[in-house]
């Protein structure tokens, strides 16, 4: 009897190790792929960035939710902060600012919405910045500038850009 069991339990192992031979979809794991899927390890050298000017409206769609690239502004500098998806996208503690001009955010350390401009509103002229909220999102910028590559320049939407004041009293 216990000969028996034995060559059931060996029979089922051997069946077990069979089909993961036979029916196996992954032959091999490219461990910097499973990390970072987007990158070639077969290319010694990374694809070059191409800088473009994005509108608020453009830079939107790079929320970590519509396209998967998340792109945000500082200093009407566009970075790619793809990399650092688990700050930046959907659920993390930055994510308010994915797609968004994040300066006046930054400039005050605060992450909440009432600091973020909507991509239907003029691009903030930061005019009203004290010196030491100058300086804080100076040192944020430097920050990423040496961590993230920048992929292009924010620029005004001609369709939401602030009308003169001559022009929108005339309008009233």
């Amino acid at each position: 009897m216990e000969g028996y069991l034995v060559a059931v339990l060996v029979v089922l192992v051997a069946a077990a190790a069979l089909k993961n031979v036979l029916f196996s979809t992954v032959s091999h794991v490219d461990l910097e792929t499973e990390i970072d899927p987007e990158r070639d390890s077969s290319l010694a050298k990374e694809a070059p960035t191409v800088v473009r000017e994005f509108t608020p409206r453009q830079l939107s769609n790079y929320n970590g939710f519509d396209l998967e690239k998340i792109y945000m502004a500082v200093k009407g500098s566009v970075y790619d902060v793809s990399k650092g998806r688990q700050f930046y996208g959907p659920s993390g503690p930055y994510s308010n600012f994915a797609g968004h001009d994040a300066s006046r955010g930054l400039a005050l350390n605060s992450f909440e919405l009432e600091h973020v401009r909507r991509w239907d509103e003029p691009i903030d002229d930061l005019a009203d910045l004290s010196e030491l909220e100058r300086k804080s999102l100076d040192n944020w910028e430097g920050m990423f500038k040496g961590k993230y590559p920048c992929v292009g320049t924010l620029v005004p939407d001609p369709d939401f850009a602030p009308q003169p004041p001559a022009a929108a009293a005339a309008d009233i």
